[in-house]
């Protein structure tokens, strides 16, 4: 039986504000299957970010169960979730999350460090050449433009060859073209690794290249819709 990349069964969280206990996310069931791309859109506050958190293991529901690659996230200790980060998701935020006294080459080995592979500077230096970056690995964050940082990020977060890759906003910071450039590359990459991809977006135009779309309102999930010219095919 094939176990789903993702399972959220009747998720929940709350969190403590300057006004009480507020209520994020409320009875959410989802499951994504293995390989498919999903965007999750809806306006600010609506909990898209939030729900994108718990699949990375970097919030805990409050109630429910998020289940990841076929493991229980609330059974994780923080060293269990690192780790499964660092085995089986790769992430990547609108804002870049670069280490500024590494070099692009350094930033992409860091995680293949982590785990204690071999040849890590060799495999982050072909994950670069992928995004086009070759010639910029020995450049430091500050030495980039916003488009190739993100594309640092992006072979950072695919050099592990993760099951699973969440991205939040990922063009967010970025110019119209260059957001473009990025979105192609991540999709062209997913579809080579036999990625599952699950990016939040406020972007209509990158939510219709997924394969569904989850529309979200005030915690809940308020449509989940196929994307009938993306089904089946490539995104």
């Amino acid at each position: 039986m094939a176990v789903d990349a993702i399972r959220l069964e009747t998720v929940g969280l709350r969190l403590e504000s300057r006004a009480g206990m507020v209520e994020i996310l409320s009875g959410v069931d989802l499951q994504v299957p293995l390989g498919q791309s999903v965007a999750i859109v809806g306006p600010s506050g609506s909990g898209k970010t939030s729900l994108l958190m718990l699949m990375a293991g970097l919030e805990r529901a409050t109630s429910g169960r998020v289940v990841v690659d076929g493991q229980d996230l609330g059974r994780f200790s923080e060293d269990d979730l690192a780790r499964l980060r660092g085995q089986t998701i790769g992430i990547v935020f609108q804002s870049f999350h670069l280490v500024p006294t590494m070099t692009a080459l350094e930033n992409v080995a860091l995680p293949l460090e982590f785990r204690g592979a071999e040849r890590a500077r060799e495999k982050a230096g072909a994950a670069l050449s992928e995004v086009g970056l070759e010639g910029r690995l020995e450049h430091y964050p500050a030495q980039l433009s916003g488009g190739e940082q993100q594309r640092v990020a992006l072979a950072r977060a695919l050099v592990t060859e993760p099951r699973l890759l969440l991205a939040d906003e990922p063009t967010g910071n970025l110019d119209g073209t260059t957001g473009r450039q990025v979105i192609e590359l991540m999709f062209a990459l997913g579809k080579r690794h036999g990625t599952t991809l699950v990016l939040v977006t406020h972007d209509e135009t990158l939510a219709d290249r997924c394969e569904r779309v989850i529309r979200m309102r005030d915690g809940r999930i308020a449509s989940d819709v196929t994307n009938p010219t993306r089904a089946g095919a490539a995104a």
